[in-house]
């Protein structure tokens, strides 16, 4: 009975991960998703939708910068002049359609049209263009503007959640790699148990104290736990691969996870500051204010732009220009109304089938916008309400598994002494040690689909952090 006891007083007391390993060769949860969102090459990729946004307002911009046109013919045939003609044009655009022109025109020449005969010393003109119907309150140069602006900020709500997705597959794998390396040291510790017993009991098979058949017992326990710990080196190993992938340092260099390199293994309190999680679950959301829905917001305000250039197009082109003329622009009163040069510009399509048909199809469009904006409002607002009640959920599931590890241990222990005193067998001590392996396994999984679920909370709130 003695070498009995002193066969199993190795213990089979609570399996737990003392953290002996030097802190520095720990990688925190927050540390990594710092280096993730610093530099992974897909997050700086998301920051080009910001660059492109604003080279696409800057095209834009561009439709009003003023313009220098200079158009100059010559003819000249056997010594003989036909025509030399000069013609320069400043033009500046401004926002409401109106266009500003100022030009100067120099002709000379022996068989020029006699509309285009000019005192000597040229022509100065000053004036404008308006359209009093058709591109006034809004026209081409203006809806491009305008919608390049709200794509700006569109793309700023899009970074968000681009960058948050990125985060989130990140935090997935994170919590992949902690559950791997939870189960990878259980194992190591169970197959530890197993071998001090597997030697313990030849001890006794040689002294006649255990039979035969309990030896064969223990090695097969002894062999089941080798291939767990084998396996779970396995998916350790794919693990800390697939973790690799989201490490990089600047200019683009890609990180390898060093072995001795180990997760945090006590990381919820990081996890909930990190994620900001007690905010997440108990702040009241706006669902307006969420990224996603600025972002369908201000698509739906750049198809109401659309919309209302293509009602525009539905009026009649009416277009007036007038400009003073003047031979000597350095004498005010040279400007006279009398002298001027003006024109009037009338076109009308007389169905209307294109325009009519234009603005249908912009009116469809941002009805689908918002049906779109209505819809992912409630699939947002329900999904977060899922989300916050199976966190709630995984809290009591956490403390259900506890008791069921602890419960487990006792059972264990029980059987110990059982054992001890001669009234259990190897057999049964095993399969106590099973169930309490097959509880903290039960435990590891839901504690991983708790950090799981918190990243989700995280994703489907769209939240950009800064670390």
């Amino acid at each position: 009975m003695k070498l009995k006891f002193t066969i199993l007083i190795f213990g089979f007391t609570i399996i737990g991960f003392s953290q002996t390993e030097d802190l520095q060769n720990i990688l925190r949860f927050d540390e990594y998703l710092g280096f993730v969102k610093k530099f992974h090459p897909i997050v700086k990729q998301a920051e080009l939708v910001i660059d492109e946004s604003q080279a696409k307002l800057m095209k834009s911009r561009g439709a009003f910068d003023p313009k220098i046109d200079v158009d100059y013919d010559r003819k000249k045939l056997k010594g003989t002049e036909y025509w030399d003609r000069l013609n320069g044009t400043f033009k500046v655009p401004t926002w409401f359609g109106v266009e500003l022109k100022a030009s100067f025109e120099e002709n000379t020449g022996d068989f020029l049209n006699p509309e285009n005969f000019i005192d000597e010393g040229g022509l100065y003109s000053a004036g404008l263009s308006v359209p009093v119907a058709r591109g006034l309150l809004i026209n081409d140069r203006m809806a491009s503007l305008k919608q390049a602006r709200l794509f700006r900020e569109q793309a700023k709500a899009d970074r968000d959640i681009f960058v948050n997705n990125i985060l989130f597959e990140a935090s997935k794998v994170y919590f992949k790699w902690l559950q791997s390396y939870n189960e990878l040291k259980l194992f190591e510790n169970f197959l530890t148990n197993a071998e001090l017993r597997y030697r313990g009991i030849l001890r006794g098979v040689e002294l006649g104290e255990n039979a035969q058949i309990d030896a064969t017992e223990a090695r097969i326990a002894l062999n089941s736990r080798k291939l767990s710990l084998e396996q779970s080196r396995v998916k350790m190993i794919k693990a800390s691969l697939e973790l690799s992938t989201f490490l990089w340092l600047d200019n683009n260099i890609p990180v390898e996870l060093q072995p001795n390199i180990i997760p945090d293994t006590d990381t919820e309190p990081i996890v909930d500051a990190t994620f900001d999680i007690n905010q997440l679950r108990y702040d009241e959301v706006v669902i307006d204010a969420h990224p996603k829905m600025r972002s369908l917001d201000f698509k739906r305000q750049g198809l109401n732009v659309e919309r209302r250039l293509k009602a525009n197009m539905l009026l009649p082109r009416i277009d007036l220009e007038y400009n003073f003329l003047t031979g000597a622009p350095d004498i005010a009163r040279s400007f006279n109304t009398a002298d001027y040069k003006g024109g009037l510009n009338i076109s009308m399509p007389l169905f209307l089938r294109k325009e009519r048909g234009d603005l249908k199809l912009a009116k469809i469009k941002l009805s689908d916008a918002e049906f779109e904006i209505d819809a992912t409002r409630v699939k947002l607002q329900n999904k977060i309400n899922a989300l916050k009640q199976e966190l709630d959920s995984y809290v009591t599931q956490n403390e259900i598994t506890a008791q069921m590890v602890s419960d487990s241990e006792q059972m264990l222990r029980a059987e110990e002494r059982k054992f001890q005193l001669g009234e259990s067998s190897v057999f049964l001590v095993n399969s106590r040690e099973s169930k309490l392996i097959e509880n903290q396994l039960k435990a590891i999984v839901i504690q991983n689909k708790f950090f799981n679920t918190k990243a989700k909370l995280f994703n489907s709130l769209a939240v950009n952090p800064d670390f």
